[in-house]
């Protein structure tokens, strides 16, 4: 190999990369939301500067992604908090636990999702739409939502779907200090809503040191929907560097 080539490498290993070089495009990706207040002092320890927390609201989500160009067929679950950066509201990406491991590493590589590794679920039983999280051997949340109760507003879908998400993206320097640590920015314009509903929903979290969703307690749901979507995400941006302070 050349050294012109080895620059060119997208990731590693050299003769088997980690994940596909390309725009991943979702095909009937499938969301449960659920929406709930939680304790606001939490989140302020856990929300970075500059973003500020305004209204003490997390979404908790399960993502069903069954055909995804260069990534295949997996789920994930994680937590989002709602924020504003520069009068702008979003939503801060706290965690993501994911079962596939090219949708791991693409995911913390390429963009800057906090993705980890976790055992999330979305299926129907029976009237109820159902998503799971375990840790290890360990259930973590359960969630639970009528299934198809009423029809949702899919421009009201399409809106919370394209919220900006901040994330924060960090790369290690060999001495074990940091090279990177930007606060980033990325936003959903892409996208198809094909189907949107609410109904009532409940959420558990399970106490778990490793995923410890439920540090962030339910003190009330809000709402809930259920979304079927194409779409394609958008790469990242830097919107602070916290080693430029």
């Amino acid at each position: 190999m050349q050294k012109q080539d080895v620059a060119r490498l997208f990731t590693t290993p050299v003769d088997a990369p980690a994940y596909a070089p390309t725009r991943y495009q979702f095909t009937n990706r499938e969301y449960l939301n659920i929406y709930y207040r939680t304790d606001p002092e939490v989140l302020r320890r856990l929300v970075p500067e500059p973003l500020t927390v305004t209204n003490p609201i997390v979404r908790f989500e399960i993502m069903r992604m069954p055909d995804v160009s260069g990534l295949g067929d997996y789920t994930e679950a994680g937590q989002l908090v709602s924020v504003e950066h520069e009068g702008e509201a979003g939503e801060f990406n706290l965690a993501m636990y994911v079962d596939s491991v090219p949708a791991i590493s693409s995911g913390r590589e390429y963009s800057a999702y906090p993705k980890k590794s976790g055992s999330p679920s979305l299926y129907v039983d029976s009237d109820t739409l159902v998503g799971t999280l375990d840790y290890g051997t360990l259930r973590v949340a359960t969630a639970t939502m009528g299934y198809k109760h009423h029809a949702m507003d899919l421009d009201e879908a399409r809106d919370a779907i394209c919220l900006p998400n901040f994330m924060i993206k960090t790369i290690p320097d060999y001495d074990g200090s940091l090279r990177v640590c930007d606060l980033v920015r990325t936003q959903i314009t892409d996208v198809t809503i094909k189907s949107a509903f609410t109904g009532p929903a409940r959420l558990e979290l399970f106490a778990h040191v490793m995923a410890p969703l439920s540090d962030l307690p339910v003190v009330e749901i809000v709402s809930a929907s259920h979304v079927v979507t194409d779409l394609t995400l958008n790469p990242v941006q830097p919107v602070y560097d916290y080693l430029a302070t």
